[in-house]
């Protein structure tokens, strides 16, 4: 029913456009079929456009579709009029022609393709199940079934990965579907029997459908389907130990009885919903991520055409692969896959999502580079693999002066963009499930989340949820550091007794280091314990040893600012800040790191560059009263009284009594930079 009224909307059974993109591809008008153009390339022409999220460049088009020396715009002018015949209506021109660009005007059009991927960004876990049934309907067939095009390598790397796209968020829909409806639901066999032929390496996948055959009683079926699936794991060198010792368990848990009858006399009777295995049993359930090798996508050759030869593997490609995997590794954020794994499945042609399947983890990343008209441009995708949804993507592009400079700049963005954006999802994720349910890296992720709101409030919260994260894994050295910092934060920010909360974020700090001494975590909340115990030297030992083991950590370079900013060497703080910035542009804590490098330009004399940086401090949403009073002070300084009242005035709504011995109390400034700041605060009646 379901998938009839999906189909019925789009064969345009009322007036208007729509589009099928899955399947052949069909254009459909008032509801009768439009009769298309031969030309293959008309059509492919049309899908791109479709599909892409902004205007294309018309030279972008012609290296698409043309595998030619020159640049073929009378052709694509040709196909651009066959468009206009069949999109055109008599008083609305859906191709939108700008400058050098095209895009297709599809408003009030519903093309199946634009509604699932739509549907997928905001969260498959979010649709309901008359939704999830709608989307699963319009598959009907492959994406733009039949229209690969001779010639043009491009266009059929681009189509290969719509369709790889499109698949895995079939799989990921069924997955979801699957879980939601009635286990004696008609249509859930079928729906099984997809999914496993769409992901056929998903162990979920053959642990639900072997459910739905036990619920049934056929035990029979279930002991074929376990034997064609350990040859096809074991084809590919993959462990189907997992999925035999999950079927043992469903074996365990039904009466013998039902399980050896002749599933002729059982009756079928309604049984509970499905439930899928969990994927993550152990306590911390650590998030796992593959980096796919890079490919080398072909040069533009200097004549204006593309060079012979398509995507490749090897070279720049396969260092910068190999980099990641490195770097990433080194904040011990989360489990990354060995490079050889990686690169075995990528020599097997095995598409990312199905790598990411086979290897049982959360998240695929995979890249271009290549190297064009003196650029090097690498683009970048991550992607959750059970939704199929894609997290975060971004193009880098760079002058090659010192290309071995380059790549390890760009190298550095990707890391800490990855680690980011991981970092915000899991967050994200946590607050949306009841807290009784969490396993440690779910608390985790939560305190995170509170910790990262900076009220005294939030903060006993984040304690709250770090301590039930090491309850329930008591070696979680990240969790450790968590602790710390909220002990920290409540001796910085004055809402505890100073020395008993300094002394417990130096007892967390000095746990996370007993468990992992080589995570850079520890070793920063170690770093932060001491500057708060007055120890400046053994703090910027230990910070040092934070970047030295990831040197794309973030925090660690920020804390590093920190501290030089008030005692050490204020230019050190201010490049520290800089390169923090640059690794995570925006970070929870970047009012800290544009706040460091106020105080570092005070120290300097360059008070009107102070100001300039703390009021971007200050901007932040979440900086807090400590925030605003560097602001006042530096605001004061530069001669800008009137803003620096402002601010004084804000502060003081909250701390009535606040006073230049609360700012210098809470810092440690040497006495020249102690000198400066009483004297702007004396400017503005906080003195």
């Amino acid at each position: 029913m379901h998938v009839e009224s999906a189909r019925s909307s789009l064969n345009g059974a009322t007036a208007g456009l729509s589009v099928r993109l899955l399947g052949p591809l069909t254009i459909i008008r008032d509801g009768a079929t439009v009769q298309l153009p031969a030309s293959r390339k008309v059509r492919a022409l049309f899908a791109y456009l479709a599909l892409a999220p902004h205007a294309v460049g018309r030279s972008r088009l012609c290296e698409l579709l043309w595998d030619v020396p020159n640049d073929p715009r009378s052709e694509l002018r040709w196909c651009l009029s066959k468009l206009r015949g069949i999109l055109d209506e008599p008083d609305r021109h859906r191709i939108e022609t700008s400058g050098d660009t095209i895009a297709l005007d599809l408003e009030g059009v519903c093309v199946d393709a634009v509604d699932i991927a739509s549907a997928t960004a905001k969260g498959i876990e979010t649709l309901d199940l008359q939704r999830l049934q709608a989307l699963s309907g319009m598959f009907v067939g492959d994406f733009l079934d039949g229209l690969e095009i001779d010639r043009s390598p491009h266009f059929n790397s681009w189509l290969i990965a719509q369709r790889r796209r499109f698949s895995a968020w079939h799989a990921a829909i069924l997955e979801h579907l699957v879980s939601k409806l009635p286990a004696d639901a008609d249509e859930m066999s079928a729906h099984l029997e997809k999914w496993v032929e769409l992901a056929p390496f998903d162990e979920r996948a053959h642990l639900a459908l072997l459910t739905r055959l036990a619920q049934r009683g056929q035990i029979a079926a279930c002991e074929e389907h376990l034997a064609s699936a350990a040859q096809l794991f074991a084809s590919e060198d993959l462990d189907f130990e997992p999925v035999r010792e999950a079927w043992r368990t469903i074996r365990s848990e039904r009466p013998a009885a039902t399980l050896w009858a002749r599933p002729a006399l059982l009756p079928v009777v309604p049984q509970a919903e499905i439930v899928l295995p969990d994927s993550g049993v152990a306590a911390s359930c650590k998030t796992s991520l593959a980096i796919m090798p890079f490919v080398e996508e072909a040069a533009v050759d200097p004549r204006g055409g593309l060079s012979r030869g398509g995507p490749s593997r090897g070279g720049l490609a396969d260092g910068l692969t190999h980099d990641i995997i490195t770097r990433l590794a080194k904040l011990r954020d989360f489990f990354v896959i060995a490079r050889g794994s990686v690169f075995a499945l990528s020599e097997k042609n095995i598409a990312p999502e199905d790598a990411g399947r086979r290897l049982n983890v959360d998240y695929v990343a995979t890249g271009t580079v290549r190297s064009q008209a003196g650029r090097v441009v690498v683009s970048v995708e991550l992607v959750e693999v059970r939704t199929a949804r894609i997290v975060w993507a971004e193009t880098f592009e760079r002058k090659p002066d010192d290309i071995f400079a380059v790549l390890d700049d760009i190298g550095n963005s990707i890391v800490s963009s990855i680690s980011a954006e991981i970092e915000m999802v899991e967050r994200n994720r946590a607050m949306l499930k009841a807290p009784n349910s969490l396993n440690a890296w779910e608390a985790y992720h939560r305190g995170l989340w509170h910790m990262y709101r900076f009220t005294r409030t939030e903060n006993e919260q984040a304690r709250h949820f770090f301590d039930m994260a090491l309850k329930l894994d008591p070696t979680f050295a990240r969790a450790y550091a968590g602790l710390s910092f909220t002990h920290w934060q409540n001796a910085f920010q004055r809402w505890g007794d100073r020395d008993q909360e300094s002394a417990l974020a130096f007892e967390a700090a000095g746990q996370s280091l007993l468990v992992d001494d080589h995570n850079p975590a520890a070793h920063w909340a170690m770093g932060r314990a001491l500057w708060l115990r007055g120890e400046q030297d053994g703090s910027l030992i230990e910070l040092e040893r934070a970047v030295d083991l990831s040197p794309n950590f973030a925090l660690g370079h920020y804390a590093l600012s920190f501290v030089h900013s008030q005692s050490g060497d204020p230019n050190a703080a201010i490049g520290s800040s800089d390169h923090s910035r640059h690794l995570s542009p925006f970070d929870p804590l970047l009012f800290g790191m544009l706040g460091a490098r106020a105080m570092a330009h005070v120290r300097l004399g360059q008070f009107n560059e102070a100001a300039e940086w703390a009021l971007k401090a200050a901007a932040r949403p979440n900086a807090h009263a400590i925030i605003l009073a560097i602001a006042a002070h530096c605001l004061a300084l530069a001669g800008r009284l009137d803003e620096a009242r402002t601010f004084a005035a804000a502060i003081r709504k909250t701390l009535p009594n606040y006073c230049a011995d609360d700012f210098i109390g809470t810092f440690r400034f040497e006495p020249d930079a102690t000198a400066l700041f009483r004297q702007g605060a004396k400017r503005i009646g906080l003195g």
